[in-house]
């Protein structure tokens, strides 16, 4: 008998590989791939981490690991597909002896070391669609037809896990740099660098069955503190508590809402020491009381990188607490700093390790939030990196944990880990975490994500809709935009001022809203320590403001809704925004629509999405009737609209029979 039975599965031993196939709980399984069984677990982004007992069963030279609802079909010769109660749902192709293994191991010699390449091929189905993958700038949702870099960049967040429109998920656990290629011959997978393969599968009826499953796999997100709901006001940046002061009690004497001020980058002394700079702030502790007072929060930019001024910086490099580059000396990221506008090499702090981690949160602690602050933005977490000559940046770093290639893609999870971590010690489940990248996990630790330094452009407006929804798909239900985009702005400009209003009425629907970006039209040239010009709700003029002011109160008055929407996510995984085909699989129309989405169950949204556009055409999905917010008037499902859109609004929809009453007075002071 070829294959070795266990309690959870059983075990393959072939010519180079041992292959291992697992049950990991309800319709959940686990396959893994080695050499001769030799790899290393990655258990970073698993809150399950034990496998379950199965029905196994051995027919000749077929084996059966059933978990719930699905099975693993393993032959002996290798190949491996998965069964629901339905048939087939996804599975490596035919084994064909001229074509390459099912899945390759490659050995390679690198400049300075050895390593190892892992692939998986499965069959692929024209009317496949596929879902997820993390934040990509590709413009579109259905990934089907795409091949998608695996690594993390400003903008660009690698979550290995997809949903199938086929009835599975499938979660890559691998934190290497690779790819995934979704096309017409084969879905393939590439771990550019990795001791084995490493995958579930989980099955489910619906999409949210799908997601659950997942979420049992790498952890629920946490509850989002009711105070998040609210507005959140940043710049790029302000350079004084002065100046932030001033905007603050600007903001609340005008009676807007306010719930968050961002004080950004170099608000410190040197990078690495997480301190405020008193010259610039010298009471932090009375303006974080002052806002506290009147309901605001304060949120902190907080970097993992240590200047060579710092002074710390010796003492974490002597205790090997920061990350190495392959000849032995740091791994640098070339960047400015307070002392240094015309740059200098900055070191990372190494958060794969404990100590490090700890090190870190006393930091944070002693200097924000032990003054009360409670929000904490963790920026250039991908991590940045100097990219070495001639190779990824990955490649030039050595962490604790291992080999940068193999490991820096889970980087942004031991960032949130750490802050998470401490929070938790002290008690405190009211203070937010926003950070610019995540990894498989990083919902457990409460994380909200932002898409990034994007451009202020139509087209990066229209990415944002594909990009957040298959955040929501990927498990991160805390997801937002800088409304208006980073940079690459004029605020003078009409055409600006109205790309700023349809992204903050696109923006108003999501578990977070905050406006942020650098509005200086000439932002690479006017160097890292210009604040980017002003950045307030009344800075683009009356027209701007007075359609602004109106989704400031509604959003406000939506407050409740999206409390109990995010509620629902962190209880059971449910997406708080969720594309047309989440709630409706099998809608043909529904599900071929990417520029709309429901928040909850009973909001539907289709943001103006094209300059100078005054209306739009929307699709209402099937199975319900859905009220104009706007007209009072029903329309039924299962149609196309055309409606007026003219700049001060946003096409929307209620579900009948809900219990939400919105209306156009919502919009008002």
């Amino acid at each position: 008998m070829p294959f070795t039975t266990h309690l959870s599965g059983v075990e393959l031993v072939l010519p180079g590989e041992v292959l291992r196939i697992d049950a990991w709980g309800g319709s959940t399984i686990r396959v893994r791939s080695s050499l001769n069984g030799h790899a290393s677990p990655v258990t970073e982004a698993l809150a399950t981490t034990e496998a379950t007992a199965a029905v196994v069963s051995i027919d000749g030279n077929v084996a059966r690991v059933t978990s719930g609802e699905l099975t693993a079909v393993i032959e002996s010769h290798g190949r491996v597909r998965f069964e629901g109660p339905e048939g087939l749902l996804v599975g490596e192709p035919s084994f064909d002896p001229n074509e390459p293994p099912l899945r390759p191991h490659r050995l390679y010699l690198g400049s300075d070391d050895t390593g190892v390449s892992v692939e998986a091929t499965f069959q692929a189905w024209d009317d496949e669609r596929i879902y997820g993958l993390g934040q990509h700038s590709l413009g579109r949702l259905d990934l089907k037809g795409c091949v998608v870099d695996l690594l993390q960049r400003n903008s660009e967040i690698s979550v290995p896990a997809i949903i199938s429109s086929r009835g599975y998920g499938l979660f890559w656990n691998s934190a290497s740099v690779g790819r995934v290629e979704f096309a017409a011959n084969h879905t393939r997978w590439v771990a550019h660098r990795a001791s084995g393969i490493d995958y579930f599968v989980y099955a489910g009826q619906t999409p949210a069955e799908v997601l659950r499953r997942y979420h049992e796999l790498t952890g629920f997100p946490r509850r989002m503190p009711e105070w998040a709901t609210g507005y959140w006001q940043s710049n790029s940046y302000y350079t004084s508590q002065a100046e932030l002061l001033a905007v603050a009690r600007e903001h609340l004497s005008r009676g807007l809402p306010l719930s968050a001020m961002f004080v950004d980058f170099m608000h410190w002394t040197h990078l690495g020491e997480w301190e405020w700079d008193r010259e610039q702030w010298p009471d932090p502790a009375a303006m974080v009381a002052e806002l506290a007072a009147a309901g605001v929060r304060v949120m902190v930019a907080v970097w993992p990188h240590v200047s060579p001024q710092s002074k710390h910086f010796a003492d974490l490099r002597d205790r090997g607490l920061l990350v190495h580059g392959p000849d032995g000396s740091l791994a640098v990221f070339a960047f400015a700093d307070r002392a240094e506008p015309s740059g200098v090499d900055l070191a990372l702090l190494d958060l794969t390790q404990p100590e490090a981690r700890r090190f870190y949160w006393d930091r944070v602690r002693e200097n924000y939030h032990d003054i009360g602050v409670r929000a904490f933005w963790l920026d250039a977490c991908e991590p940045e990196l100097s990219e070495p000559a001639g190779t990824l940046r990955e490649a030039g770093a050595r962490f604790a944990r291992g080999h940068g290639t193999e490991f820096a893609g889970m980087f942004p999870l031991f960032d949130a880990q750490a802050i998470r971590e401490g929070l938790d010690e002290i008690g405190d489940d009211e203070s937010m975490i926003l950070e610019r990248s995540a990894w498989a996990g990083s919902q457990r630790y409460g994380v909200t994500v932002w898409s990034g330094d994007i451009q202020s452009t139509w087209e990066s407006l229209r990415t944002q809709v594909g990009a957040g929804l298959n955040m929501m798909a990927s498990g991160i239900p805390w997801w937002t935009t800088d409304i208006g985009g980073f940079f690459d702005a004029d605020a003078e400009s009409e055409d600006f001022r109205e790309l700023l209003v349809r992204w903050f009425q696109f923006a108003t629907f999501w578990p977070v809203v905050r406006l942020h970006g650098n509005r200086h039209p000439d932002f690479f040239n006017s160097g890292i320590f210009s604040s980017g010009g002003p950045n307030e709700v009344w800075s683009f003029g009356e027209k701007a403001y007075e359609v602004i002011t109106g989704l400031l109160f509604f959003r406000e008055r939506l407050r409740p809704y999206v409390q109990q929407v995010t509620d629902q996510s962190a209880a059971t995984g449910m997406p708080p925004v969720r594309p047309l085909w989440f709630e409706s699989p099998h809608d043909p129309v529904a599900v071929r629509v990417e520029d709309q989405f429901l928040l909850g169950d009973d909001v539907l949204i289709a943001p103006v999405l094209q300059r100078g556009a005054t209306s739009r055409t929307v699709y209402l999905p099937a199975n319900a009737r859905w009220r104009n917010a706007w007209t009072g008037h029903a329309h039924e499902g299962g149609t196309w609209i055309t409606i007026e859109a003219p700049l001060h609004i946003v096409p929307l929809f209620v579900r009948d029979g809900s219990d939400l009453t919105i209306d156009s007075s919502w919009f008002e002071r």
